[in-house]
Order: C-alpha cells, then sequence, then structure tokens
C-alpha cells in the first residue's frame, strides 16, 4: 500500500505540474485571442486569422453563455481561462480526498479493532454532516416535499435537529439550528475518537 500511495503522490504531482502548464499555456493563448477580439492586435493580420480558425470555434460554446448573461463576447477567452482553472483546482482537490481517505482507510484497517472503530465512527459521523448540509441547500432550493432526494437527508438530520430547535431560538428569521448540530456532530466525534 505504500507504494501504491507513493505512486499516488508522484501521479499527483506530475498533474499538478501538467495542469499548471497548460493553464499558462491556456492564458496566453486567451490573452492574444481577446487582444484580437479588443483590437489591440491587427484583425487583419496572420495571428488574428489563426484565433478565428482554431481558437473562436473552441470558445463558441462559452462565448453563447457570457453574451446570455449579458456579458461581452471579448470577455469570453477571460470566462474560458477561469473555468479551466476552476476544473483543475476541482480535479486535483477530488483526487487528493480520494488520496486521504484510501490512506486513512488502510491505517484504519492495519491497527486492529481500534483502528475500525475509529474507521466506523468517522464514517458515521461524516454521513451525518453530508446529510446536514444536503438538507440546508436543499432548503433554499423550492421543491415538492417528499421526494427522494430530501427525505434520506431528513431522516438522518431531524432526530438530531428536532430536539436543538426546541432549545434554540430563531435569530429573526434564521434557524441556526443546522450551524450549531455541525459543531455538535464534530464535539461528539472528536470525543469518541479520544475514548477509542
Amino acid at each position: 500500500m505504500e507504494t501504491f500511495l507513493s505512486a499516488f503522490d508522484s501521479t499527483l504531482s506530475a498533474l499538478r505540474l501538467g495542469l499548471f502548464g497548460v493553464a499558462a499555456a491556456l492564458a496566453v493563448v486567451c490573452g492574444v485571442d481577446w487582444a484580437v477580439r479588443t483590437r489591440k492586435l491587427s484583425p487583419f493580420g496572420p495571428v488574428a486569422r489563426f484565433m478565428r480558425n482554431t481558437v473562436d470555434p473552441l470558445l463558441r460554446p462559452m462565448e453563447r453563455r457570457v453574451v446570455r448573461a449579458g456579458g461581452l463576447p471579448a470577455s469570453a477567452p477571460w470566462w474560458a481561462l477561469g473555468a479551466v482553472v476552476l476544473a483543475g483546482i476541482v480535479l486535483l482537490w477530488v483526487l487528493e480526498f480520494v488520496r486521504s481517505q484510501i490512506a486513512f482507510l488502510y491505517a484504519s484497517l492495519t491497527s486492529g479493532p481500534s483502528g475500525i472503530a475509529r474507521l466506523l465512527i468517522t464514517v458515521v459521523f461524516t454521513v451525518l454532516q453530508f446529510a446536514l448540509i444536503v438538507r440546508v441547500l436543499l432548503s433554499w432550493i423550492p421543491m415538492r416535499p417528499g421526494a427522494w432526494y430530501w427525505r434520506w437527508s431528513y431522516a438522518l438530520t431531524e432526530p438530531y435537529l428536532k430536539p436543538l430547535r426546541k432549545v434554540i431560538p430563531l435569530i429573526g428569521m434564521m434557524d441556526i439550528t443546522p450551524i450549531i448540530a455541525w459543531f455538535l456532530l464534530g464535539l461528539l466525534q472528536n470525543f469518541f475518537l479520544r475514548l477509542v
């Protein structure tokens, strides 16, 4: 497993450098395309023709979204660059999260019964906190009550939110019980992990 994790780390480092290189090259291309679109470079030169023939067709979907949102077509290259950078950051975050979960799972399973107990405690509290986040996010979206994507988070969170609502008052129109429940879950998780 140590070999796998070190190979995963090496791959992650190479991917991080590769994504940085792609983002830097894309920044140059987007800068040149922006300069052509805003007439900072001659629109009749070979660079402008190259941009119109090769880069602009790739940017057309982003340009349509920018224009629909009320933006200028000339800003499409920068929005495309932002989308690529954000996608790279999310990809790296997901891979690092997966790596940390694999390492935690391996360490828990190889450290005997106390490690397995720590793993189970962590999984239970992570699921409860995730259900709490889903419930809060879904409360902001108008939807029909009783939908399957609402029921599971409601069933997991209501047993500890209902008693808290009796104790914690509303602040104006805002219900802060999910925030307090989040912190209480974290405290309980730490307490149980120290017991093991």
